[in-house]
């Protein structure tokens, strides 16, 4: 398929999530591709970690060429045509999360702007690795702002980017890649060796799909320069060679701090904050991030569709 072509079936596939989700009912009765994803991925690591980098090697590429193939042999039964542009961003609807991304943080808003910090807590358990319960106000708002910012470029540009450059192999393949980096891609005994090849793929698959977002961010923003100058200056600093980008530019766009020390299970990683020097983020703040987030998504459907034209 053309340019053309894919980049409006990503706006096709833009549509379908803004408007339904991912139905419950749909979820019960078929799951979504990332579950039968995990299920594969789980699979695999379950006979092959042996805690050595070449059965994760191979785990990760069969996984991503598998992704790559079914979504290659779906392009190639789709019709010529509109007919073809539709059904193929149908097919493509489920491996982006607009509206879920904003309903989770929106879930983190709602109890945090009403003093409810357990139920705040609870809500961003569901978006975040770290321990909630160890999370103050400040820190559930940090959280949220952080998951918002990063989520938007691996869940939202990069899909919808390897898709309108390569259609629904692209799309296909970026999902299965990220989704090896969530489950395997982790710094432990377990994973250390095992998914150091899931997280270096996904490093590079997200390394201009990030740099995009925080620049989407920044430029949408009411503080343009003060955005651009947080990525410049604090980006790199991040644990993340691709998540620094999209963090630093909405805590630049919006005057916050983000980051900064904190705890997973028994261990604590002292990190530096992102824009240091500024407040941290409150309740009304998480609101303004999803403004920004709406903002920046409607312009990545305008970038879309001049790829399209």
């Amino acid at each position: 398929m053309s340019l053309h072509e894919t980049a409006l079936m990503m706006l096709v596939a833009i549509g379908c999530d803004l408007a339904f989700g991912w139905p419950d009912a749909l979820y019960r009765r078929i799951g979504h591709p990332v579950t039968w994803l995990g299920r594969l991925i789980s699979a695999l690591e379950r006979r092959l970690n042996t805690r050595r980098r070449l059965p994760g090697v191979i785990a990760a590429l069969t996984v991503i060429a598998l992704a790559g193939v079914a979504g290659w042999a779906a392009q190639a039964l789709l019709p010529g045509g509109w007919a073809g542009v539709v059904l193929g961003g149908v097919l493509a609807w489920p491996l982006v999360a607009l509206r879920s991304m904003h309903d989770h943080v929106a879930a983190v808003l709602r109890p945090l702007a009403a003093g409810d910090l357990p139920a705040a807590r609870r809500a961003v358990s569901m978006i975040v690795g770290r321990d909630p319960e160890a999370l103050d106000e400040a820190g559930v708002a940090r959280a949220a702002l952080e998951s918002l910012a990063e989520n938007s470029s691996d869940g939202i540009v990069a899909p919808l980017l390897w898709g309108a450059l390569l259609g629904l192999p692209g799309i296909a393949a970026y999902k299965a890649i990220n989704t090896l980096d969530s489950m395997i891609g982790h710094r432990n005994a377990r994973y250390e060796m095992f998914g150091w090849a899931a997280a270096r793929i996904d490093d590079g698959a997200n390394l201009i799909p990030a740099r995009l977002t925080g620049l989407l961010f920044a430029l949408v923003s009411r503080r343009t320069g003060a955005a651009l100058r947080c990525m410049a200056r604090d980006a790199r600093q991040h644990r993340s060679p691709n998540a620094g980008w999209p963090e630093a530019a909405m805590a630049g766009a919006l005057g916050v701090r983000v980051s900064g020390p904190r705890i997973y299970g028994d261990r604590i990683a002292d990190e530096p904050y992102v824009n240091a020097g500024h407040p941290d983020p409150t309740a009304a703040d998480i609101g303004r991030g999803l403004s920004l987030y709406k903002r920046a998504l409607a312009a990545l459907a305008v970038l879309l569709l001049l790829l399209a034209l």
